[in-house]
């Protein structure tokens, strides 16, 4: 049973057997000693015994394998024996003598040779690795960057992927010579030699002229060339973000004077404001709000803009950035808060209900349905918020208004008249938006069989924009004759059904009876009243799709059911 040892050599671990580990030391010692007072014996003792890791790393099947006097050996026969190289023999006398012996392995490895380079030294590897003169390869490169593209690619990934030839085992293996002691060794001397030589033949007068000069490498000088491009294109964004940074902080501070303004003198039609605003939050205050939310960074954006141009800019400061910060942080917090707050105004929706009933007049069977229009309001002076309108009466007073009121026909159970209207409003709570809807104006007259519609609402503004509206149902008795005026086009709704199928604004132009199925029963349409239709229809009911479009020479049908789809088409 032998001992192990561990140790460290080149910075690189390994388990070793205790008598290999004896000869691998007296191994070193003596060839520390053969290059004692020798130009870079540190850098030779240090290039062997990476050298001598690398063979036991090459040898080593898992990383917990043990080194052993077999593996020992065999790296001294590659590297030699330090008798060859004037050593102490006596350390070595269980050790046969044996004739110096090199490694006739030629194998290259692919390195970057940085001594020869020109850019990252690629091309002088692959010189040495191939056998090639740099100079094609180069030439090589050149040609496939400028037709395909590819040679720049292939250039910059083998640059990245291929390590530098950095030390002197790694030289030794770039040109493929053996990687032994006396190669070491001479590499280093030589490595040497050719700096005193450098320092000793030096033209100092002439170095001297060329620092003068500031003389650079064509790569240098293209480098200079893309970094002034670099500040160039640096500069440029600087610029930009000054101008977007000064105009939208301009803008808004102009926003906020005016608001501020309009607020204080008060110009007709801007209080919109109060109209949609429920947060209770006054306009100077949002409008100060809105101006730090985003103000701010625009502000950030100039001073970086500012930071990139002056490089001698001073700092604002950490205390002037966090409060700046702070600030920030609060108005957007504020403003959530207020969004929030008016978004729950309109969580709830009220409905208030006005049923009317009256027996109709006997002496005539049918209802006239019209609809009339207010002759009190200003409809020059209106600004809109969706269906809803600020306008102003006769007497100059502020009101909500709206047109969008809608009317359905439908089948009553008895023989009485009845009228349904219903308004809607939506508030932060139920009871608000309750309270909201009946405050909702509607007028309507019954006077006799007639039965009159105003086309419109109205609420006051303190009300506020609450999507107001009005809904009306008219339950017609079975029999009962209705008749339409032509101010009643554009308000019936859409779950008044008609026999014929006519869209809802073409019910207007005939008679029709109440039949006993709720469906109004047409009087006066022709038999051939669809097909007539020089304009066409298109009818979208529970029974699919029905489109008939004529124009007198041409002709297309089309009809989506359960059954599937019907096209036809003529060209007279």
């Amino acid at each position: 049973m032998n001992k192990t040892v561990n140790i460290n050599l080149a910075n690189t671990f390994f388990h070793i057997d205790e008598e290999a580990y004896n000869k691998l030391r007296r191994y070193l010692e003596a060839i520390k000693r053969s290059f004692s007072g020798t130009p870079g014996s540190d850098e030779i003792i240090a290039d062997i015994e990476a050298r001598i890791a690398e063979l036991f790393a090459e040898k080593m099947e898992h990383d917990r394998q043990v080194i052993t006097q077999k593996e020992v050996d065999a790296v001294i026969q590659v590297m030699g024996q330090p008798e060859d190289y004037m050593v102490d023999e006596d350390i070595f006398e269980d050790s046969p003598r044996q004739k110096a012996t090199t490694s006739t392995s030629r194998v290259k490895k692919l390195y970057r040779d940085t001594e020869q380079k020109y850019i990252g030294g690629v091309c002088s590897g692959l010189e040495h690795y191939l056998g090639f003169d740099a100079l094609w390869i180069r030439l090589i490169f050149i040609l496939l960057a400028i037709f395909t593209g590819f040679g720049l690619i292939a250039y910059i990934l083998l640059w990245i992927l291929v390590p530098e030839a950095a030390t002197t085992s790694q030289k030794l293996g770039m040109r493929g010579e053996p990687i032994n002691i006396s190669n070491i060794e001479r590499k280093v001397k030589e490595g040497f030699d050719d700096v005193a030589d450098r320092v000793k033949n030096v033209d100092y007068e002439k170095v001297g002229n060329k620092v003068k000069s500031s003389s650079k490498t064509f790569f240098d000088t293209l480098g200079d060339i893309i970094m002034f491009l670099f500040k160039v294109f640096g500069k440029f964004i600087g610029v930009l973000l000054i101008i977007i940074g000064a105009a939208t902080l301009i803008g808004l501070f102009v926003g906020l004077v005016t608001v501020g303004v309009i607020d204080v003198v008060h110009f007709p039609g801007v209080d919109f404001y109060d109209i949609v605003n429920t947060t209770g939050a006054p306009v100077w205050l949002v409008s100060i709000l809105s101006f730090l939310a985003i103000g701010i960074p625009f502000f950030f954006l100039l001073y970086l803009g500012l930071k990139i141009l002056v490089n001698n800019l001073k700092s604002i400061g950490n205390i002037a950035k966090f409060s700046l910060l702070g600030l920030w942080l609060l108005s957007i917090g504020v403003l959530i808060a207020l969004g929030v707050r008016q978004a729950a105004a309109h969580a709830y929706t009220g409905t208030t209900t006005i049923t009317e009933e009256w027996l109709p007049d006997a002496t005539s069977d049918t209802v006239q349905i019209r609809m009339r229009s207010s002759e009190t309001i200003d409809y020059d002076n209106r600004f809109t918020f969706d269906d809803l309108e600020m306008v102003y009466d006769d007497n100059g007073t502020a009101l909500l208004y709206s047109e969008n009121i809608r009317f359905d026909i439908r089948k009553s159970q008895d023989s009485i008249l009845r009228l349904k209207i219903k308004k809607d409003a939506d508030g932060g709570s139920f009871e608000e938006a309750r309270n909201r809807s009946g405050q909702v104006d509607y007028g309507y007259a019954l006077e006799g069989n007639e039965i009159v519609l105003d086309d419109f609402l109205t609420t006051a503004i303190e009300n506020k924009v609450r999507d107001q509206e009005v809904r009306t149902t008219i339950y017609i008795p079975e029999g009962k004759i209705v008749a339409f005026d032509m101010s009643a086009k554009g308000n019936i709704g859409r779950s008044t059904k008609n026999d014929k199928d006519l869209y809802r604004s073409s019910i207007v132009d005939y008679l029709w009876v109440m039949g006993s199925d709720g469906e109004l029963k047409c009087l006066n349409c022709p038999d051939d009243l669809n097909s007539d239709d020089d304009g066409g229809h298109i009818i979208i009911n529970e029974n699919g799709i029905n489109i008939d479009l004529e124009d007198g020479s041409e002709s297309f049908k089309m009809k989506v059911d359960e059954d599937g789809v019907e096209i036809k088409a003529n060209d007279n």
